[in-house]
């Protein structure tokens, strides 16, 4: 059952150019002592050494392989497999508390189940090590929309119930060998939109859609594969969680959470359908995985528009779903506004967004090497400052982690966007990692110095009088 005490939320703060108004000027001591604030990678994006060392293929290499990344792959990414030792440091450097990383299930169970790899295991154990014994807790996602390509070829990877066993049997080898440092476990990243991009519109990996609704579609079926699959991820998840609870929690005294992606939701007028439509969206987006987690069934509005298509709940996966969880991490990137399209919900064959019966519009950073980046610094201090306004007033969310540390490999499109603190100059041999403004902001926060709203613009005097590429 769920204790009350442990439930907080995890926020996971993805850079992108919104503003947002809250406290102009605080400190990293404005915030409690045990607040954690880091930065996250995930594997795939950001590990490299694909094919060394006895790890197998998973899902984005498959993807990746096949041309659908703009011509880009994770084979070398930011090569982080070779270079932990120097990113950490860079972390310390920063002075970054804490680092959430996913690790490779394909590095350490090659083929989804089965034997565990010895070189991946001695790979996580070294940076699980490296962070600890710099005094950065290292916070880890074990299935950051990437799972062995293997267990999609055997039986249709979360098409299937098999996978729920596959993935507790995965997460009980890194709670057995990692939990003894780490403390903060997230057993899905994104899973709302992982299965949306992944069996819904087909542009993210294993690629299941159906036409008219996905891009390129092969095989798969919009209509109810995105439905099937999450119901076995909250499975899945709340499986792993239960196993961590009964088996680890008391040893290792850590917690376990899921994490979801969040947009802020707004009517894009003040009509009560697009009002309506907005709690709609909520219910659709979030709630699709928070109400059966929370409550231990999916929303009324979905069972009513999905109808037979939304699997049902037994009372003993009720159970097993409702309260599965510590923390509740959010990703978010901006404000998207909604407005009522009802008209979708007379279409004879529908997918998940047409179930959802809205038109949503709402800016990502290309990739350059510009290292001034502005819009970034103003995003942090306008986020920042409001999670201080929501600290006061109650809010109980225990830590901050941008996204992401360094530009990697993006799922969406490859290296043609740049969300990281450190540029990754990707024609140098080397990958030499170059701080942006917004890292030097960050650290300057992290190191306890006050902030201000235009505190970026005396930052970026400072800078201009050193070296770009060091710290303060």
């Amino acid at each position: 059952m769920l204790i009350l005490s442990y439930f907080f939320l995890f926020l996971l703060i993805n850079i992108s150019v919104v503003e947002v108004l809250g406290v102009d000027k605080f400190s990293r001591d404005d915030f409690p002592p045990d607040f954690v604030f880091g930065s996250g990678t995930s594997a795939y994006q950001v590990e490299g050494a694909a094919n060394e060392d006895g790890r197998e293929p998973s899902i984005w290499d498959s993807f990746s392989h096949s041309g659908k990344t703009h011509g880009a792959n994770g084979d070398i990414a930011c090569d982080q497999y070779h270079k932990y030792k120097d990113d950490v440091q860079l972390m310390v450097d920063t002075g970054l508390e804490a680092y959430r990383f996913s690790i490779s299930w394909s590095r350490l169970i090659p083929n989804g189940r089965g034997p565990v790899n010895p070189k991946g295991l001695q790979y996580y154990n070294n940076l699980i090590n490296e962070l600890s014994s710099n005094g950065i807790q290292p916070h880890v996602t074990l299935h950051h929309s990437d799972f062995p390509q293997a267990l999609e070829d055997k039986y249709g990877g979360w098409l299937s119930r098999k996978m729920v066993k596959d993935f507790t049997a995965y997460a009980d080898v890194c709670f057995r060998n990692f939990g003894d440092r780490v403390l903060h476990w997230t057993t899905m990243n994104e899973a709302n939109v992982f299965v949306i991009g992944s069996y819904n519109g087909g542009y993210l990996p294993p690629g299941h859609c159906s036409s008219p609704f996905g891009i390129n579609c092969t095989r798969g079926n919009s209509s109810t594969e995105p439905y099937l699959a999450t119901h076995h991820i909250l499975l899945g998840h709340a499986s792993a969680a239960r196993l961590y609870k009964e088996k680890y929690q008391d040893q290792q005294h850590g917690f376990i959470g899921i994490n979801l992606f969040a947009f802020w939701l707004h009517p894009l007028t003040n009509k009560t359908k697009d009002v309506i439509a907005t709690q709609r969206a909520k219910d659709f987006l979030i709630g699709w995985y928070a109400d059966p987690l929370v409550y231990g069934d999916y929303p009324d509005v979905m069972k009513k528009n999905v109808g037979s298509r939304l699997p049902a709940f037994t009372n003993l996966e009720s159970n097993l779903v409702k309260g599965s969880f510590d923390f509740l991490g959010l990703n978010y990137y901006s404000t998207l506004f909604i407005k009522d399209d009802s008209s979708k919900l007379n279409m004879e064959v529908r997918d998940f967004d047409a179930d959802m019966a809205i038109d949503l519009s709402g800016q990502k950073t290309q990739r350059n090497s510009s290292l001034e980046d502005e819009p970034r610094v103003n995003y942090l201090h306008g986020h920042i400052g409001a999670l201080l306004d929501a600290l006061r007033n109650g809010s109980n969310t225990r830590g901050y982690f941008t996204w992401s540390f360094l530009d990697l490999f993006e799922m969406l499109d490859g290296y043609e966007s740049s969300y990281g603190l450190y540029f990754v100059d990707l024609d140098d041999p080397d990958l030499k990692r170059q701080p942006k403004l917004s890292a030097h902001w960050y650290s300057n926060f992290l190191k306890g110095k006050n902030i201000s709203s235009d505190g970026y613009i005396e930052l970026q005097k400072n800078i201009s009088a050193v070296s770009p590429y060091l710290l303060e």
